[in-house]
């Protein structure tokens, strides 16, 4: 398992939750790690994810100012802290990371697009 991922849970509207993605080597090994989301009967989006290179963060307009990512070498690990949560965030989040800087079309919010991938975390935010 190269990505490993955690935190999600029930909770109410309003509240928080963080997700965990824990790699199994060094997070250094990858130029951008970050999340996606699969909401019942929709695409996938990406929702978050940070430039490894110099830590510029990246966030799909619903969730900015609500969502921040951030990581922790040591760790090996990326955290979503998820605040403020809405019910039209119940999804499954799945942890991705690229392996190599990828070119994205213009306009791109989140500019990941996922050599490798963790399991998925279901996120459940109830109204």
């Amino acid at each position: 398992v190269q990505l490993q991922a955690s935190g999600g849970g029930l909770v109410q509207a309003g509240g928080s939750l963080r997700l965990s993605c824990t790699a199994s080597g060094f997070t250094s090994d990858y130029s951008a790690i970050g999340w996606f989301r699969q909401a019942p009967g929709k695409g996938r989006e990406g929702v978050s994810s940070v430039r490894m290179s110099d830590g510029r963060t990246y966030y799909m307009e619903d969730v900015k100012g609500r969502f921040t990512i951030s990581r922790d070498d040591a760790k090996n690990t990326v955290y979503l802290q998820m605040n403020s949560l809405k019910s039209e965030d119940t999804a499954v989040y799945y942890c991705a990371a690229d392996r190599t800087r990828k070119a994205h079309p213009w306009g791109t919010a989140v500019p990941l697009f996922g050599d490798v991938w963790g399991q998925g975390t279901l996120v459940t935010v109830s109204s």
